[in-house]
């Protein structure tokens, strides 16, 4: 699976950014995800128009950026700095199989490092602001990346949020508090959290991660829906809590950078950004 709106309608791509700005952001993640050279090409795009998606997703967020920028004051734009960070899915993205929610599937060092070169070198040509390696579900492939970071990318830095079962650990089995322990070290990681989880699950989660980190620790979970990787839908839950009611509890726990992944609107990005001005 390939992004569509890379491929077929940047415009709403640049809108999608646009909302989420007007609706409080600081950070807009661009569209790269699941967006890969091997992915681009299995769908029918050479090398070259497969590299330009991704760098394209890059200038989109920057687009939309600069839009919104020109709505604002000069004393409030030099207040709030707007970031764009390059999103690199896991492996299992790639493999568009739910793994990402499994961790379930090995590669060595290098052949992960081999994967994911080429989209950090794009997005660092098209000049991200930072990294979010995201929705990381094996602790293998997370420190492969890291490795590459500080030995190919040193001095860009990145955030790492891990996919994670509700017990405190990756979706690997690796217990959450050894994760974020090692990654603690690597000077470059400057937030670690996770990402991609229930909302029901991220306070407790943050318990755990403030034990283990002197980091900031970055959040931003689904909307408590669940997906089915096999029929590639989702199921409502019923039982959602708004962000407004929960982001005073991830404050006090420790979170810092809040947000939302999956199935989260402007709407609830509004909800987070009113909760920090309160």
């Amino acid at each position: 699976m390939v992004s569509d709106g890379l491929v077929h309608d940047p415009d709403a791509v640049v809108a999608v950014h646009r909302s989420y700005f007007d609706a409080g952001a600081n950070i807009a993640i661009t569209d790269s995800y699941q967006a890969n050279i091997p992915a681009f090409v299995k769908a029918g795009l050479t090398q070259e128009q497969s590299g330009k998606m991704i760098f394209d997703s890059v200038k989109l967020a920057q687009r939309a950026r600069s839009e919104y920028e020109q709505t604002l004051t000069d004393e409030v734009r030099q207040e709030k700095p707007l970031l764009i960070a390059g999103s690199v899915g896991p492996y299992g993205a790639y493999l568009a199989d739910g793994s990402e929610y499994t961790g379930d599937y090995s590669l060595t060092q290098q052949e992960y490092q081999d994967f994911h070169r080429a989209r950090l070198n794009l997005l660092e040509g098209a000049g991200i602001d930072l990294f979010a390696f995201e929705t990381q579900p094996n602790f293998a492939e997370a420190k492969a990346l890291v490795n590459l970071l500080q030995n190919e990318f040193s001095g860009i830095p990145a955030w790492l949020s891990f996919s994670v079962t509700d017990q405190a650990k990756l979706c690997d089995g690796t217990p959450l508090t050894q994760a974020v322990e090692y990654f603690n070290q690597f000077p470059d990681i400057v937030a670690i959290g996770v990402n991609c989880t229930a909302m029901a699950n991220i306070e407790a989660l943050i318990q755990v991660i403030a034990k283990a980190t002197d980091k900031p620790i970055i959040v931003y979970p689904n909307n408590g829906d669940t997906y089915d990787p096999v029929t590639k839908t989702w199921e409502l839950n019923p039982n959602a809590k708004s962000f407004s009611e929960l982001v005073p509890k991830w404050r006090a726990a420790g979170a810092s950078l809040i947000g939302g992944c999956c199935r989260t609107t402007p709407a609830d990005i509004q909800e987070i950004s009113a909760s920090f001005k309160a």
